[in-house]
């Protein structure tokens, strides 16, 4: 049973059942806080509250990133072996920014994290994927259907974006692994999403909570507080009628659960609403904050981005003692990256794919700076994930199609830099790490070295949960010997 909350100028969000529990322990604490004055409520004690708090950004790139062109090698045997079949695609080396430690280097698009880089902070995990058991060539080819081998639905957006939220093989599941980390490890919240709700962070007990983007609002923010906090007299009027009904008692399960849930409703919007609402520049901004940001975002420049998103978990981080708990796991996303054609332009810098991972470079950037200026940096861990990679073979239309493997991107202070993680495939078409076979099927599209539940279970094992929670959270992690792929600190 899900709950409705209207955002105002938006669709209606969904608000789930699980956030009960948390309503009921903050219900003292938000009447006692006043989050008008974000800045001086939190920063003076958060190093207090920075001791044991963690949280999770996961970076959505909804259409499949083309991470062959995002982490490339930078060894001249390697490169030529990348240029020659990569062809027009192909970034020249002189172009990519050496990832210290290792013989990879980044896109030039995304020169924002170099210095993270240099820093330690940023880290590639090679050829990641959805799997059901580690998988060789010969097996994938001598699967049969539904037989557990390989996973359902390959190549396929909806399908493999529920296979990488999920962290099953099966397309068919519902629930995703935020969600179900959310739940083991019992965090106050669940997942919290930016920018719409998503399968990661579904949970056996309900949906992620939707937070509006930055520059929106609670649409019952107007009601929700005690008294409205608008002093117009039919909504004082309103407000006290639905309050009313709220706390009838109800004869039926269903129309109790709804009164109850709009009951919650009211209490989230009261709660977060101020926090939710401030603006870069606001006498309640968190000065770090707009000062990582600033450039990009400013209350004159909203822009529906990845950059806005991001600072609006920047202030749910900060405003941590008001959101409760302590660990805090969060959704954003990209989109456009089903690059088909014109994927890159007249230089390495320019086209479609270059334009995308400058705003994903960017924002990640100064979300990275807001975390170290909070004092917070080995405390948040950001990951990217997204629906697949793409074909090593360029398409004739100046792009590239749906493939499977792909390279991400970990960020913080915990994570271990200076090196890559995982194996890179074997650039070569029809190599044992291509699933293609027919001279028609050989494009390149890679059996994954490392799976999503491997993935996952490095970044949950650091956030906190322990082996039995991981296989709880994560089932298919029993068929791995290898369970944690080595990029975070403990």
């Amino acid at each position: 049973m899900m709950n409705t909350v209207f955002f105002r100028g938006s669709h209606p969000k969904v608000v789930d059942e699980q956030r009960r529990r948390w309503l009921r322990a903050a219900t003292g604490l938000g009447a006692s806080l006043s989050l008008g004055g974000l800045a001086g409520l939190l920063l003076p004690a958060r190093h207090a509250w920075a001791a044991d708090y963690k949280a999770l950004v996961c970076i959505s790139l909804y259409g499949g990133n083309d991470g062959l062109n995002t982490v490339v090698p930078m060894d001249a045997t390697t490169h030529a072996a990348y240029r020659a079949v990569r062809g027009s695609l192909a970034l020249p080396l002189a172009s990519l920014l050496p990832l210290p430690g290792t013989s990879m280097g980044l896109h030039p698009a995304l020169a924002s994290l170099q210095a993270v880089a240099q820093a330690g902070r940023l880290a590639a995990v090679l050829n990641v994927g959805p799997l059901a058991r580690p998988l060789t060539k010969a097996q994938y080819l001598a699967a049969q259907p539904n037989d557990g081998t390989v996973p359902g639905s390959l190549f396929s957006h909806s399908d493999q974006q529920n296979l990488w939220e999920s962290a099953s093989p099966d397309p068919l599941t519902r629930t995703g692994w935020g969600g179900r980390a959310a739940t083991a490890l019992a965090t106050t919240n669940p997942v919290i999403a930016l920018a719409g709700s998503a399968q990661f962070g579904v949970s056996p007990e309900g949906a992620p909570m939707v937070i509006p983007a930055l520059g929106g609002s609670f649409g019952v923010r107007e009601l929700s507080s005690d008294p409205p906090r608008d002093t117009y007299a039919p909504y004082i009027a309103r407000a006290a009628a639905l309050r009313a009904l709220h706390a009838q008692a109800q004869e039926h399960v269903l129309t109790a659960a709804y009164a109850g849930m709009q009951g919650q409703a009211f209490e989230l919007s009261a709660r977060l609403g101020d926090l939710v609402e401030t603006l870069p520049g606001d006498a309640a901004a968190v000065p770090e904050i707009d000062a990582a940001f600033a450039g990009l975002i400013n209350k004159q420049r909203i822009p529906d981005s990845l950059a806005s998103q991001l600072y609006q978990v920047a202030k749910l981080i900060a405003g941590r003692a008001t959101v409760l708990g302590q660990r805090q796991i969060f959704m954003v996303r990209l989109g456009g990256f089903d690059t088909h054609g014109a994927q890159i332009g007249a230089d390495a810098q320019s086209g479609t794919h270059a334009d995308l991972l400058a705003r994903l470079g960017q924002a990640m950037a100064a979300f990275d700076d807001a975390m170290q200026r909070l004092g917070l940096g080995g405390a948040v861990t950001t990951f990217t994930q997204s629906d697949f990679g793409r074909t090593f073979l360029p398409n004739n239309s100046g792009g590239t199609d749906h493939a499977w493997g792909n390279h991400h991107l970990v960020m913080g202070g915990a994570v271990r830099g200076g090196a890559t993680y995982g194996r890179a495939p074997e650039l070569a078409l029809g190599s044992d790490d291509d699933v293609g076979v027919q001279a028609w099927e050989l494009q390149g599209r890679w059996i994954p070295s490392s799976s999503v539940d491997q993935y996952a279970a490095t970044l949950l094992r650091w956030f906190g949960a322990d082996e039995a929670q991981l296989l709880q959270i994560l089932p298919q992690l029993s068929q791995f010997a290898q369970r944690d792929l080595g990029f975070m600190a403990a």
